[in-house]
């Protein structure tokens, strides 16, 4: 009997699935697999003839007995010496070949399902990455086509097989004798009983595994990231006594697993050599009275590893095709979360040019699609309720208010990164949720609070505004802003690698390559949320002046944290408590001393 633990790993809570969902993710992975049809088709003809090959050779070892021992018939030790060489090494080819044929088509699959998961997920709305922890996505991304990447590369084949061959095993002893079949078959329920134990048992053990591997690594990541600290106070000796605590504990885990390990193998062994007792015995007396002949015996010897040993294998394997399962059914899930600021089916483009409305709008956070994981979310507070302003052509309004205010989802609802759930915004007299998602980029252009850079060069930076762009574009933006210089004053000018979120650069360097991206892009409206809030004293000046450039000739609304940006403004909207309290220019509204007049000198007093 052959014999080892296959380290499939636990399954937690999140790594089970009902058989209702599983039914569910075998039909929908079958419609996803239907391009592939004819290569599935291959495979498993591929799998059938090297299992054939298997099953085959006992029986050529009963020839070689029957015929050429007992038979005393050279001529057949040589044939079947010849047939046995063929079917080892068709039994070799054929499995290269299915493991080609299998890996293939699920890396294909993986391939295209992770480009699909990624594509929807950079389509979906802002109320989504809101809801959703970036971990988790992050997860289904990793941990969750690590499961599949598991079965694909070495599950499926065996578990597959492994069925083939128990199940070709069973249809060949009972056609060989039916007699000695019922003598097998007594030792095979322990054997299963046996399985589904160890399958469940060390399922815990895994577990309790994870987590003791878990802690003892935060003990150690801990303790170095802290040695300073446990350096300077003197307490290595109580830090190496904790490391020593949950390292134990992880050594009595892995112990657990062995113990459940010499009870599970040696009883399989154990079952084993029963079998093969009981199929010698009963073989010697079949033999003795001529029911049986003595090959057929043997024959069955050989074929009493191939019923025992599938049934260990696949109880191995049921916690990676569980886990496979399971990580699918998360995935189909995060598929299926509908965008809930979707292009509408015959949409048109927006305007060139026009005034941007808000009319009636009420918002309130929450309410969208459930979660992947079901969880859905009722609406929140209302932020906003009623909201109705209208920014003209070329017009730079500010909109003011305290903290918490709505200021910065009236500037997104004015950008659609959501829709309200009563009114409406429109630009140029065509509702937002009518314009196509391209044309609405086109002219509305957002820059956020901090600039956010993505691996790659400044200028590769510059040109997510506009990726047709050519260098001859780029500079052109770069020289609009006036920013020539500073960007040449890095070690490779605009060609200087910005490293992961540009930590090469100084915030307010990121937020000069934010302006010159959306320079770059030539927005009609553009929104700044707070975009002068967070900088370094060293650019600050320089990207009010960038700002300035950038924002010539263009409807320009402004979440403002500081006023002094507010007074530059054609208009101030003062936003409160969920409503625009007032609405005008910055000397009419201190003139009248009332929300922004408070507003205005409190900011001053603390200039």
């Amino acid at each position: 009997m052959r014999g080892g633990w296959v380290e499939s790993g636990p399954l937690d809570d999140e790594s089970r699935i009902d058989r209702a969902a599983a039914g569910r993710v075998v039909l929908r992975l079958g419609r996803m697999l239907r391009p592939q049809r004819s290569a599935i088709l291959r495979a498993v003809f591929l799998l059938i003839f090297q299992t054939a090959a298997l099953l085959a050779s006992p029986l050529v070892v009963r020839y070689a007995v029957d015929a050429g021992l007992v038979g005393k018939s050279g001529r057949a030790i040589n044939i079947a010496a010849v047939m046995y060489l063929v079917l080892a090494v068709t039994s070799a080819l054929l499995g290269r070949s299915v493991i080609w044929a299998v890996s293939r088509i699920g890396e294909d699959f993986l391939r295209s399902l992770r480009a699909r998961v990624f594509r929807h997920l950079i389509n979906l709305d802002l109320g989504f990455f809101e809801r959703e922890k970036t971990g988790r996505l992050v997860a289904r991304m990793t941990s969750d086509i690590d499961a599949l990447q598991e079965l694909v590369s070495q599950g499926l084949v065996m578990f597959v097989q492994n069925a083939l061959i128990f199940v070709g095993t069973l249809v060949v002893m009972s056609l060989l004798s039916w007699q000695l079949t019922l003598c097998t078959i007594i030792v095979v329920p322990p054997v299963i009983f046996a399985s589904l134990w160890f399958r469940k048992r060390s399922n815990t053990a895994y577990l309790e595994v994870r987590d003791r591997v878990g802690t003892n690594l935060s003990t150690l990541q801990e303790g170095l990231e802290g040695v300073r600290v446990v350096q300077a106070f003197g307490r290595e000796g109580g830090f190496i006594e904790r490391f020593e605590e949950t390292n134990e504990a992880q050594y009595d885990a892995n112990i657990a697993t062995v113990n459940i390990a010499t009870r599970y193998f040696p009883f399989v062994e154990f079952i084993g050599v029963v079998g093969l007792a009981v199929v010698v015995g009963a073989g010697s007396y079949f033999a003795d009275r001529n029911i049986l002949e003595v090959g057929t015996v043997l024959a069955f010897v050989l074929y009493l590893n191939n019923l025992f040993e599938p049934i260990q294998q696949l109880s191995q394997l049921y916690n990676t095709v569980q886990s496979a399962a399971a990580a699918l059914n998360k995935l189909f899930g995060l598929l299926d979360t509908p965008n809930s600021v979707p292009e509408k089916p015959g949409a048109i483009d927006l305007p060139l040019a026009g005034a941007l409305t808000v009319s009636g709008v009420t918002f309130a956070y929450g309410g969208g699609p459930p979660d992947t994981d079901g969880v859905s979310h009722p609406l929140g507070p209302i932020v906003l309720a009623d909201v109705n302003i209208t920014v003209a052509a070329g017009e730079r309004v500010a909109l003011v208010g305290p903290t918490g205010a709505g200021k910065s989802t009236l500037a997104k609802l004015m950008a659609r990164f959501y829709d309200p759930i009563e009114g409406d915004v429109s630009f140029g007299g065509v509702s937002l949720r009518d314009a196509t998602r391209r044309s609405l980029r086109e002219r509305i252009a957002v820059v956020p609070q901090e600039g956010f850079l993505f691996a790659g060069t400044v200028r590769d930076n510059i040109r997510v505004g506009s990726p047709e762009a050519s260098d001859a574009d780029v500079d052109a933006a770069v020289d609009a802003l006036g920013l020539r210089e500073h960007f040449e004053s890095f070690p490779e000018g605009l060609d200087t690698e910005v490293r992961e979120r540009g930590s090469r650069l100084s915030a307010g360097e990121k937020q000069l390559v934010s302006l010159a991206r959306a320079a770059l892009a030539d927005p009609t409206v553009l929104v700044l949320d707070e975009a002068t809030s967070n900088l370094d004293p060293g650019t600050e000046l320089e990207v009010e002046r960038a700002l300035e450039a950038l924002t010539q000739g263009r409807t320009v609304i402004v979440v403002a944290h500081r006023l002094s940006t507010a007074q530059r403004c054609d208009r101030v909207a003062v936003v409160a408590d969920g409503h625009i309290l007032e609405i005008g220019t910055h000397d009419d509204l201190v003139s009248r001393g009332d929300a922004y007049a408070a507003l205005f000198a409190a900011w001053t007093r603390t200039e």
